[in-house]
């Protein structure tokens, strides 16, 4: 293992940014955010050989002797969506200048560098000081001392804060004891600063000097880096299990900018073989695997970053930075906006969720085919057994069925409410926008707005995913159209009259960000939120405990199982739901008896758990296991099955 010395001013956290309330104070925010996705620019020396610069020039001067060149690379990658845009400056430090007798320049290269990579960030996006390896060898291996080596750094870290770079960016460095001299730098420059550390592996996961992925992560940890990452040298399959170790060691922000696979040569030219829809899979693995900030280096160019922020955007919701910018507008729309239509106005379910009612649903999924028999049937026995509204999923699972507002519109004609679910997975913000004025117009009232599950899900794995925005965003727009305004803030008319409903899952994997979700989904304008099936009534009181202070109406999902098999299916392979050891005992005992003991048993417990959470929650929604209603109404003591 490389042994370095203790770093001398670690801090315990990550540096408070003195930025005022802007766009980049909010993103600055997300870099730091553990949970936060946040995407890199990819590569600036391949852009520029691509457009003809020859590789014995100095890339790094060409900020001062084509700058529009420059500037023409970085808008295109904030184009692409990048968040985060790097300066053309990964070599502008002394030693490395020297070569090319612009050893007098570097204030001059860093600072110029740093501001033409502003112009084309904007206030939008963030800017990146890059900073390579010196390129000379430090003691006990080289003659440089590492005095010597912080000063170098410092020089360079001056000028691209000078510049105006937001944070540091320290990469490809293989020599820790280097790359500690670096961070040395930074924090006499700006110790608020925050910074991005990476090293560099080969195909054998060392770097240069031996040093493992794990000993990158825990020495960078120790010495209280913002973010612990790797890039270059080689492909993301390489990085992505480099990660995964790196991840076990550190509880830091990790990143990841693999090149576009191992470079090859074909004809005479060095070319990165790996495909804009290569990167853009691995990146969503590097996510799942803890880097939440991923980007691209040698071989990758805009394309590579698009369909790489394309590809994360379901593991990327759109957050504060967003809601930000939609509180911002409301306060310059003069005044075109309207105020909307109260609660108790808009519908059956609304008028009783403002009243503070207990509501009562069962959820319905849509036919697999066209014939509608059974759902109209199934509809009007609700409207006589007195419940309030049938949830309609949107092709839950990512299962192939009629569409949920057809659905809708169906069971609407047996005087009865819907509750209609609406998945951001399958349409554009173009197509939500017609589809939601069209449901508007129609008589719908009551949403349900959810970001979706993946197509791979589904039995059409292959089928591509849109994912536009996510359920925050798509709060927000509903929420603007009952305030007659589209997305780009222009009136549409007459407001809609939605009810905005959010799901919420009281037992995520994740409970922390589950409840900054739920924030940041009332923040945008969720007036009531369904629970994912809840089978432990304790987990719900501790989540509605969490929430007490952006509490809205919280109906509770209550699904009656009707087999240990059934139990176990929900437990292992539905997303988002979690079956207690205990109930798949009491649904296994049960099974062995008989099916009808399973049944019953299964009826009970939905009732318990109804019991218990009834006095803390404002309604219930019953999911009809295999489309027995009868089951659901079962469950609920408010209504009675009605005679068949």
């Amino acid at each position: 293992m490389t042994t370095v010395s203790e770093h001398p001013t670690a801090p315990n956290s990550s540096p408070a940014v003195a930025l005022s309330a802007s766009p980049r104070a909010a993103l600055l925010s997300r870099l730091l955010d553990p949970d936060q996705v946040v995407i890199f620019d990819g590569a600036m020396g391949t852009m520029l050989y691509a457009k003809g610069v020859f590789i014995n020039q100095c890339y790094d001067e060409l900020v001062l002797r084509s700058p529009d060149l420059v500037r023409e690379v970085h808008a295109a990658y904030v184009k692409a969506g990048a968040e985060v845009v790097e300066t053309n400056t990964f070599g502008a430090n002394r030693a490395k200048l020297t070569q090319y007798g612009l050893e007098g320049q570097v204030a001059a290269i860093n600072q110029r560098a740093a501001q033409l990579a502003r112009e084309a960030a904007g206030e939008q996006r963030l800017v990146a000081g890059a900073v390579g390896p010196l390129g000379i060898r430090l003691e006990p291996y080289g003659p440089t001392s590492r005095d010597e080596a912080r000063a170098l750094f410092r020089e360079q870290l001056r000028a691209l804060a000078d510049g105006g770079a937001d944070c540091f960016v320290l990469e490809t460095f293989a020599d820790l004891e280097e790359i500690e001299q670096a961070v040395l730098a930074a924090r006499d420059v700006n110790a608020a600063m925050p910074i991005i550390a990476q090293a560099t592996v080969g195909p054998e996961m060392r770097t240069a000097f031996g040093a493992s992925p794990e000993d990158v992560a825990r020495v960078l940890d120790k010495w209280g880096v913002d973010v612990i990452g790797l890039n270059c040298s080689v492909g993301p399959q390489t990085i992505l299990e480099a990660i995964e170790r790196m991840a076990a060691v550190t509880t830091r922000k990790l990143s990841a900018q693999p090149n576009a696979g191992m470079p090859r040569d074909v004809g005479g030219r060095t070319m990165y073989m790996a495909s804009p829809e290569y990167m853009a899979t691995y990146a969503r693995h590097l996510i799942q695997a803890g880097a939440k900030i991923v980007g691209g280096c040698c071989g990758t160019t805009p394309e590579h970053i698009k369909a790489m922020a394309e590809g994360v955007r379901p593991l990327a919701p759109r957050t504060r930075v967003q809601l930000g910018a939609t509180r911002e507008a409301d306060a310059r729309d003069d005044g075109k906006a309207r105020p909307p239509v109260p609660l108790g106005q808009r519908s059956r379910l609304g008028a009783k969720l403002a009243a503070g009612k207990f509501v009562t649903s069962v959820e319905i999924v849509p036919p697999r085919g066209v014939d509608t028999v059974k759902l109209e049937h199934d509809a009007a026995a609700l409207a006589k057994a007195g419940v309030d509204a049938i949830n309609v999923p949107d092709g839950p699972r990512a299962q192939s069925r009629m569409g949920a507002i057809a659905t809708s519109l169906i069971i609407e004609r047996h005087g009865i409410e819907a509750v209609t679910h609406y998945a951001c997975r399958d349409r554009n913000l173009l197509g939500m926008l017609s589809d939601l004025l069209g449901a508007s117009a129609l008589g719908l009232r009551n949403m349900l707005l959810i970001t979706g599950d993946p197509p791979k899900m589904g039995p059409y794995p292959d089928a591509t995913a849109v994912f536009d925005i996510d359920a925050i965003g798509l709060t927000n727009l509903v929420r603007n159209l009952n305030r007659g305004m589209d997305p780009g803030n222009n009136p549409i008319g007459e407001p809609t009259r939605f009810v905005i409903g959010v799901g919420v899952n009281p037992v995520a994997i994740d409970p922390a960000h589950e409840l900054k979700r739920f924030h940041w989904k009332v923040e945008a304008g969720a007036e009531y939120a369904i629970t994912q099936p809840v089978f432990d009534p304790a987990q719900l009181e501790a989540f509605l405990d969490s929430i007490h202070d952006v509490r809205i109406p919280v109906i509770a999902g209550i699904w009656p199982l009707v087999s240990a098999r059934n139990a176990e299916f929900l437990a292992n392979e539905v997303p988002g739901v979690t079956v207690p050891k205990e109930i798949l005992e009491r649904m296994r005992k049960a099974n062995d008896k008989s099916k009808e003991h399973a049944l019953a048993e299964g009826i009970a417990i939905a009732r318990e758990a109804l019991d218990r959470v009834r006095g803390a929650v404002q309604g219930v929604q019953v999911s009809a296991p295999f489309g027995k209603v009868e089951l659901a109404l079962q469950v609920m003591p408010d209504v009675q099955p009605p005679l068949r």
